[in-house]
């Protein structure tokens, strides 16, 4: 591409969503999507390129030489070509991407990415909107505790937010059952009241500081569960409801802060996640947990970095 340009990495197996909130694409390769412009937001991109820079005819030697002038930190994306690319990683400082424990801060050292479009053209950016490898979060898991694996969301929505519930903040968990939601947000400490229809696992039931509540988190009237610092969401409902239950939950004032998965049943609902990404100060993000869903967040001052 002759023109400035940016590149978008999709989450896997969501390229046509990522193609569909851009708009197209000028070239594709992989999951790579290359875009002309400066950089915008992309909900669907697990990493964003800020300021790719194509080094062509350049060997192995010649190209690690260039990147290590730009910075020190790399991550490939290898969609081909993956002798090629094990090559050049050789010829480039180690980069540790051991997966986090949980509350353990999300990284901070810039980390460029690269890959080769073909033997003699290699794309690379040294600055990335993500500092996780190709913008994927692993951590060490709990699988012996959680009632279920949705925990991994919210453990990745709050490193991302940079922040966590702390002890005396109060926490509704609307949909919470089995209660993987419920037993992060009691694990910091805070206080939770959870809302769902159905029980929570009797584990999470028996915690301390978690109150549950059978009912539906739609007939809720915020009035009767007064100010909470944290409104979490991870029901199962159309997207245009879950902006109906939010709106509601905005107007009244009651709530500081906000993280809610858009889960999509059949086709994506684009036009209602333009509307929780047009939410002033918020974020909308496909996590890497996050199956055909989105993560909305809206943090009383700020949405975090990475």
């Amino acid at each position: 591409m002759s023109e400035a340009f940016t590149a978008y990495l999709a989450a896997s197996g969501f390229e046509a969503d990522l193609r569909a909130e851009l708009g197209g694409a000028a070239e594709e390769h992989g999951r790579l999507l290359l875009v002309p412009g400066p950089p915008g937001p992309a909900a669907w991109a697990q990493n964003i390129w800020l300021a790719p820079v194509l080094l062509e005819g350049a060997t192995i030697g010649e190209a690690a030489k260039a990147l290590r002038a730009m910075q020190r930190n790399w991550w490939p994306y290898a969609f081909h070509l993956h002798r090629r690319t094990a090559l050049l990683v050789e010829k480039l400082p180690k980069v540790s991407a051991k997966p986090l424990s949980f509350g353990q801060a999300a990284p901070t050292a810039p980390l460029g990415s690269f890959v080769w479009l073909d033997e003699h053209r290699l794309l690379a950016s040294p600055s990335c909107s993500s500092a996780f490898p190709n913008g994927e979060v692993a951590f060490v898991e709990d699988r012996q505790t959680p009632p279920n694996r949705a925990y991994l969301k919210l453990w990745e929505a709050l490193t991302l937010a940079g922040r966590l519930p702390r002890p005396g903040e109060r926490c509704l968990d609307l949909g919470a059952s089995p209660g993987g939601w419920t037993w992060v947000l009691a694990s910091t400490g805070a206080d939770v009241v959870s809302i769902d229809k159905a029980a929570l696992a009797p584990a999470v039931a028996a915690l301390a500081n978690v109150e549950h509540r059978l009912g539906s988190a739609f007939g809720l009237d915020p009035a009767e569960i007064g100010p909470v610092d944290w409104l979490c969401s991870d029901v199962i409902c159309y997207p245009e409801r879950l902006w109906r239950l939010v709106e509601r939950w905005r107007a009244s004032g009651l709530a500081r802060n906000f993280i809610c998965t858009l889960k999509f049943q059949g086709e994506t609902d684009h036009a209602t996640a333009r509307l929780f990404a047009a939410v002033p100060g918020s974020r909308l993000v496909h996590l890497s947990h996050n199956k055909h869903e989105l993560t909305w967040m809206l943090l009383a001052d700020g949405c975090g970095g990475s």
